[in-house]
């Protein structure tokens, strides 16, 4: 059975009925987008965040704790889109700055919860509008119904090659 996006972009039913990446193009291979806007928004996104000097996996911890805060290491790295190990080092970073704190779970002391602070929320809400200025022009354009049908898609997307629950 054939599912079919444009021009059949989208072939079900075996390796035979593939078509090559040049009958697709670079500009149509919905991956390869995927990454140059992924490449480019973490690129500007650095550049900035430099400025003020933080960088992005200490962004992304303190973005992700202050909507949720409590959650465990491993948690907060697959929110954050972080290596584990990378997670680990920047939360020793925030911690000496004085903008997470870690603690034992009261039900089980072997599980370490990372919360924000004040101070961290502080630091993260003096970057936030940098942050939401670049969002705003990346889909300068794209009205509200696009926005919203793209951001469903993206769900859907994810919920296929999901390997996590969050």
């Amino acid at each position: 059975m054939d599912k079919r996006l444009g021009s059949g972009v989208l072939r079900r039913g075996g390796a035979e009925a593939s078509p090559a990446i040049g009958e697709i193009g670079l500009n149509q291979f919905a991956p390869y987008l995927m990454n140059r806007v992924a490449a480019r928004w973490n690129s500007n996104l650095a550049d900035a965040l430099k400025a003020h000097g933080m960088t992005t996996p200490k962004m992304r911890a303190l973005a992700v704790l202050c909507v949720t805060s409590g959650l465990t290491i491993n948690e907060l790295a697959v929110f954050a889109v972080t290596e584990q190990s990378t997670m680990s080092r920047t939360l020793d970073s925030l911690e000496e700055q004085g903008l997470i704190r870690r603690q034992q779970r009261s039900e089980d002391m072997r599980v370490r919860e990372v919360h924000i602070t004040e101070q961290g929320r502080s630091a993260f809400e003096q970057i936030w509008p940098m942050m939401y200025a670049m969002f705003v022009n990346m889909f300068d354009g794209i009205d509200e119904d696009e926005y919203q049908a793209f951001t469903g898609t993206l769900h859907k997307v994810l919920r296929n090659i999901r390997k996590h629950e969050i």
